[in-house]
């Protein structure tokens, strides 16, 4: 079946044709790419993007369309690992980046809130954690000892994030595919890159992130293919959940969307090995995960209608890949290893390394950079 988000017909779009040589070539038109690419048109380089698929055909059609500030790893953990102030600008970096999405997203973005939920004792201890590290550093956050609608009574505990948000993921990146365009950039669709020394480009940005495993040698073994799968219900004539929900340190994520649809993703702990592939297809033995738990937030059974699969890049301590690969003399860059939380995440990281292939500083670069993890 196809992603439910990719259902929805791609506007029309003007062509822009680059002649000749470009300045820089991007690999990958989903969310970094399109970013990226508007980023660095509008500055007046010559652009030309190319996926081996159409736009948004990748992981930013193909997730949860969860739209949250912040990083995949907690809070607390993250000023730990990252150090205080690492994180925090990083946090409120996100944040201000979700609001640049909703300048240009228009509908494609909800401003909801999200809820983070404990499914025991021991994650509510955590995230206890994480909400008062939080609002410490200034953060807007509200701890509930339980959530309203079909969540209630069914955890123990919650974080609410008053500025996070739902989106559709492909309207959105089409859109900023579409404002790239007018601003000059080049979409080759359906044109599958293997060599990047074939691309006839100044400097190249594979922004692909748990797609195209090993086109970039240096990060191939620095981001791990993981696959997410994700079902989608027929639609339900009552609101049970008003915003995007996760649990079981976000193994778990659902919402219910604008048509009443219940969109559950997750459980890949179910068979965590497995699910470290880029093979893009959905297993039986999650599905039916799935589907058991979608019959619990509803409460009774209900029809699935549409069934995926999306590739996401893991890395080891949680944190993007963005800046230019180590040995490469600057012609090469990378953007990418969101650890499923590509949708905002990927957006800034799209403007970040345009930004830093112009040459423009940011606090951001030294905690993302490549080349943190060479010996």
């Amino acid at each position: 079946m196809n992603p439910y988000w990719l259902e929805e017909p791609s506007p029309p779009r003007l062509e822009a044709k680059l002649d000749g040589r470009a300045d820089v070539a991007i690999v990958g038109a989903g969310v970094t790419g399109c970013s990226a690419a508007l980023r660095l048109a509008e500055a007046g380089l010559r652009v030309r993007v190319h996926d081996a698929r159409g736009i948004a055909e990748g992981a930013s059609g193909r997730n949860g369309g969860f739209a949250l500030g912040g990083g995949a790893a907690r809070y607390d953990v993250a000023r730990d690992t990252y150090g205080a102030e690492h994180a925090k600008g990083f946090w409120r970096w996100t944040h201000d980046a979700l609001d640049r999405m909703a300048d240009l997203a228009g509908d494609a973005l909800r401003r909801t809130g999200s809820y983070r939920l404990a499914g025991d004792e021991e994650e509510r201890e955590g995230i206890r954690l994480e909400y008062e590290a939080l609002r410490e550093d200034g953060f807007e956050a509200e701890w509930l000892d339980d959530v309203p609608g079909g969540a209630a009574g069914r955890f123990h505990g919650a974080i609410s994030h008053p500025h996070d948000g739902s989106i559709q993921p492909a309207r959105f990146v089409r859109r900023l595919a579409a404002l790239a365009t007018t601003a000059g950039a080049e979409f080759r669709e359906h044109d599958l890159v293997e060599d990047l020394e074939a691309l006839d480009a100044g400097r190249v940005l594979v922004a692909t992130d748990g797609y195209g495993h090993g086109l970039v040698p240096e990060v191939a073994d620095l981001v791990w293919p993981t696959r997410g799968q994700v079902i989608v219900s027929e639609p339900l004539d009552r609101v049970l959940y008003d915003r995007p929900h996760y649990a079981r340190q976000g193994f778990d994520y659902w919402q219910q969307l604008s048509d009443g649809r219940i969109l559950l993703g997750g459980f890949r702990d179910v068979s965590i090995l497995d699910e470290l592939t880029d093979v893009e297809e959905t297993t039986p033995t999650i599905q039916s995960s799935l589907e058991s738990f979608l019959h619990e937030l509803v409460g009774e059974q209900v029809p699935v209608t549409h069934r995926w699969a999306g590739i996401f890049g893991l890395t080891q301590d949680m944190l993007p890949l963005v800046g230019p690969v180590p040995g490469r003399d600057g012609r090469l860059w990378v953007a990418g290893g969101y650890s499923g939380h590509g949708n905002v995440l990927g957006f800034a990281c799209g403007e970040l390394v345009a930004d830093a292939i112009l040459g423009r500083e940011s606090p951001q670069l030294e905690l993302l950079d490549p080349a943190r993890f060479a010996d």
